[in-house]
């Protein structure tokens, strides 16, 4: 396979929002998007996306993981950033119309088929930098993946931001291009001074998220993660493990961790940490960086505990398991 999500699907599904209301959905060609180069998007922002993976089952069918739980946090980063609303049914029915129509093409597992829908601004309007914008462009891109951990899932180097953070506090709950943006600095500037493969971003000693995934701390039977508030990205993949840690009879803490805490549970020989995210479901985190102080994580490698609990959501998603939690959709 190419590397993850630099293949697409031909077609793409699409919807505009002018005057007020929501045109049909259609399915058009992945490259006939055209914007005036005075559009909202391009200057202001006014931009989220989701993803989500389709998966093949042994018998040959498709089924969505969680659509519905993507659906909803996409609508909501649009209300917070004052994009157009639109209803659940039709971004839902936009997903199953462009799976169905390139149900050939979702890969066997390990693979799947990732599925970006994406909501841009369009008014071509550039006095509206405190205004939002009036018309705006739904649309879901596939893309065909293999396995993230083709070469063998590598525990992760974290280096510990305690200065900086994400995004601004408010935003950390929409999943917006600018967020992202916003934490690559960081994340190339420590890959070079202390080759680093991600930041974990902890304002204050806050243990929070990286620039792309959730963070769990597991320490013996018990899986410790930030509680919800609008600091960070609530995944649907953290979620899910949380879910599958409390079936599996962990304790399941989401509460405030401190850098302190999390360095002195780390130490300890069986402690693991893991990144939660729908491409990787969850990566080992084997290092934490401090400063010049590097921390090893329990062993240091991919630990039990972690790969158990990914090993059990894929057998959810491939169809391999039971769907106790009705997370799956036929398509």
């Amino acid at each position: 396979m190419a590397a993850f999500g630099t293949v697409f699907m031909p077609e793409m599904a699409m919807a505009r929002f002018s005057d007020g209301a929501w045109s049909s959905a259609e399915i058009v060609s992945s490259n006939s998007i055209s914007l005036h180069p005075g559009a909202h998007v391009l200057h202001y922002a006014s931009t989220c996306f989701e993803g989500l993976k389709a998966f093949r089952h042994e018998d040959g069918s498709i089924h969505l993981f969680r659509m519905d739980r993507n659906v909803a946090r996409m609508q909501q980063s649009s209300e917070l950033l004052s994009l157009p609303a639109f209803e659940a049914p039709m971004l839902e029915q936009m997903i199953i119309d462009i799976v169905q129509r390139f149900a050939a093409e979702v890969p066997a597992p390990p693979g799947s088929m990732y599925i970006r829908p994406t909501h841009i601004g369009t008014e071509a309007a550039i006095g509206k930098a405190a205004a939002p914008t009036l018309s705006s462009m739904l649309y879901v891109l596939l893309s065909p993946v293999g396995d993230y951990f083709a070469g063998g899932a590598k525990p992760l180097r974290l280096l510990l931001e305690e200065n900086g953070a994400r995004c601004a506090a408010h935003m950390g709950m929409v999943k917006s291009g600018g967020n992202y943006a916003s934490a690559l600095q960081p994340i190339l500037k420590a890959r070079a001074s202390v080759q680093a493969d991600q930041v974990l971003f902890c304002p204050g000693g806050d243990v929070q998220e990286t620039g792309a995934a959730n963070f769990l701390l597991i320490d013996g039977n018990e899986i410790i993660t930030k509680a919800l508030d609008t600091s960070f990205l609530h995944g649907v993949t953290r979620d899910s493990i949380l879910t599958l840690a409390r079936d599996l009879g962990m304790t399941v803490s989401e509460r405030e961790l401190s850098v302190e805490e999390l360095l002195e549970r780390a130490a300890k020989p069986g402690a693991e940490a893991a990144l939660s995210g729908t491409a990787a479901v969850l990566t080992p985190v084997g290092t934490l960086i401090r400063g010049t102080q590097e921390h090893q994580v329990g062993s240091g490698e991919a630990g039990p505990v972690t790969m158990k609990l990914r090993q059990a959501l894929n057998a959810i998603q491939w169809g391999k398991a039971e769907d106790k939690h009705g997370w799956l959709r036929k398509v």
